[in-house]
């Protein structure tokens, strides 16, 4: 797979995906939303990886659009298009995707954070959806970001175009963890191997669920429940829980 804007590396089940634009804060141009969707069509498909770390090099996870660019008019139209449809990808796999931030994690970049399962930032990190201010609308952070924070707060957030830091974005459920910059790649680290320890089919059947009760009434929903739970019933993972705990150690799942 060629990529020319991200690099992607896996070592056993964790995938490893870097936004790679250093020199411009990882700002992302339309090469960028094919090879987004390009890597994210590969994740989907490969059985054998579970757990996806997604961050950025150099000083900043990723700043958006390239605002270069979209003066230059060298944004196409498609490039919204194929964004959204990557984070839909993200969303829709069964992978556990965890998004670590630093420096800045805005427009795009944020969007990309919203649609993963997990996320950690540093406690200076600047989030923000600052579209208003270049006169577009922040993708599919409108439809993500009143999930996770609320109405009144999105409202905000996205009208007003303000950034908040890593602390702030802890208290309102932006992020789930916030971290001292110093202890940042460490904090990273083990949570990706806490999370792989305990990536299960349950983990990955629950993921699914959770992003259906927005969408579905509940009738429809508990058909869906009652359908992934024989899945992770029948799983080798569920046996080996069962077996873990009559032998009083910890489960290692290997599905």
């Amino acid at each position: 797979m060629k990529l020319e804007t991200m690099v992607f590396e896996r070592q056993g089940r964790i995938g490893y995906l870097t936004l790679n634009r250093p020199q411009l804060l990882n700002a992302m141009n339309y090469q960028g939303t094919l090879d987004l969707y390009q890597v994210a069509g590969m994740i989907r498909d490969a059985s054998d990886i579970r757990v996806v770390l997604i961050r950025g090099t150099g000083r900043a996870f990723c700043t958006g659009i390239d605002l270069k660019r979209l003066a230059a008019g060298d944004i196409p139209y498609p490039y919204y298009e194929n964004w959204d449809r990557a984070l839909r990808i993200l969303e829709q796999t069964e992978k556990i995707f965890i998004c670590a931030m630093h420096g800045y994690a805005l427009g795009g970049g944020l969007q990309l954070a919203l649609a993963c399962d997990i996320r950690i930032a540093t406690e200076d990190c600047k989030l923000g959806l600052p579209a208003i201010k270049e006169g577009i609308v922040p993708g599919l952070g409108t439809f993500r970001l009143p999930r996770y924070i609320g109405l009144g707060r999105a409202k905000w957030m996205i009208l007003s175009g303000e950034n908040i830091d890593g602390r702030r974005a802890l208290e309102i459920g932006l992020i789930d963890h916030a971290v001292k910059v110093e202890n940042f790649d460490a904090e990273v680290s083990t949570l990706v191997k806490r999370v792989d320890r305990i990536c299960s089919e349950g983990t990955r059947q629950s993921k699914m669920l959770l992003n259906m009760p927005f969408d579905m009434a509940h009738g429809p929903f508990f058909e869906e429940y009652l359908r992934r739970q024989r899945i992770a019933l029948s799983s080798s993972d569920h046996k080996e829980a069962m077996s873990a705990y009559l032998e009083d150690r910890t489960p290692v799942f290997s599905d």
